[in-house]
């Protein structure tokens, strides 16, 4: 057990690995994955580990490192729009790169974002008004439980937010502790071409790029606002850059909670309220956050604090453990819920570990 986990997460914290497998190719990665399930092994996929929280004690089992990379174009026209797959271990932001200079429409506000392309429809990665579930079209799998390929047409996927089938879709297949039933080997995504321009849908993006919310801008200047606004709260990740503990993170540690009506009323009249469907109101977890008396920078000097340039990050200062972690992300939701009768919800994934 040599290998430690905080290497391959951008929190930069757990522990050993017992065995860990790099899959630079589909083949190795399923073959890795069916000899630990024949094994009886329990198995941790990470790819650009932007969303795990890993706990000191490590995991105990095979940890498959998703290394794979590629972009195939099917179509580029303007009847079809362009058809992309890419391999699901290759870089996200790097693709999101691609697609403006392309002119694939629809991915530009998600600019920034870490991780692999394989994890965003697990998730449903969205930020700035945009989600991937607005362009995924088909998501390949290996199915761990009937041992065989299985591809999902965006509908099956049940795509909510910050959900999919994905998510949920987990088993127990070596004791008692569930793991995910399916590996994402590749996405295939559908873009409109619209002449390298975006719909803005978001306030704050409207306000940096100077239009209106659903006026058209140019996805290259949607793009760089977005970096912006993302580098200014400390969330744009650069592995070579170990002297800005606020990008030590995993971006957003807690989801917007989703509310009936009567727990949206019962909130104060100032807090933000926005309709999510199903007759859900959807609030912001930064403003419940920071009105509970945790601002940024809260915990400080660490080792472990809220981002000092944006409350809903939990960061690493340089010697955070992730139990120093997992001890602040409590203090800040069990005061969120005193405060407002809301129990935030962590999104990143835990690792041997929990909140509750």
């Amino acid at each position: 057990m040599t290998t430690s986990l905080a290497d391959l997460t951008t929190l930069r914290v757990g522990g050993p690995a017992r065995r860990l497998v790099h899959a630079r190719t589909e083949t190795e990665l399923v073959d890795a994955v069916s000899a630990a399930d024949a094994a009886g092994e329990p198995l941790l996929l990470v790819a650009g580990g932007s969303n795990l929280l890993v706990a000191d004690a490590g995991f105990d089992g095979t940890v498959v490192h998703v290394a794979t990379e590629g972009v195939q174009v099917a179509s580029e026209d303007a009847c079809g729009g362009g058809i992309v797959t890419v391999a699901a271990g290759h870089r996200f932001d790097d693709f999101v790169a691609t697609a403006v200079e392309r002119g694939w429409a629809g991915v530009e506000a998600l600019s920034g974002i870490p991780g692999s392309v394989g994890a965003t429809p697990v998730q449903n990665v969205g930020a700035y008004g945009q989600e991937v579930a607005q362009t995924v079209e088909t998501v390949r799998t290996f199915d761990r439980v009937e041992r065989r390929q299985r591809t999902f047409v965006a509908a099956e996927l049940d795509f909510g937010y910050r959900t999919s089938l994905l998510k949920r879709s987990r088993v127990a297949l070596h004791g008692d502790h569930p793991e995910s039933r399916y590996v994402v080997l590749d996405v295939t995504f559908q873009f409109p071409l619209r002449a390298n321009a975006s719909e803005v849908r978001y306030p704050e993006l409207a306000r940096r790029l100077g239009v209106q919310v659903g006026d058209l801008a140019p996805a290259r200047d949607v793009r760089a606002a977005v970096l912006e606004l993302r580098a200014g709260k400390g969330m744009v990740w650069d592995p070579a850059d170990r002297s800005d503990h606020d990008t030590w993170s995993a971006g957003s540690f807690f989801t917007n909670p989703l509310l009936t009506p009567d727990e949206a009323a019962a909130l104060p009249s100032d807090a933000p309220r926005f309709p999510a469907g199903d007759g859900l109101v959807k609030t912001s977890a930064a403003w419940l956050i920071d009105h509970a008396g945790f601002g940024k920078g809260f915990g400080a000097p660490g080792p472990a604090t809220l981002s000092t340039k944006h409350t809903l990050a939990l960061t690493n200062r340089g010697s955070a453990t992730a139990a120093d972690l997992l001890d602040l992300a409590r203090t800040v939701a069990d005061g969120v819920e005193q405060t407002f009768g809301v129990r935030l919800v962590n999104e990143p994934v835990l690792v041997g570990a929990a909140l509750t």
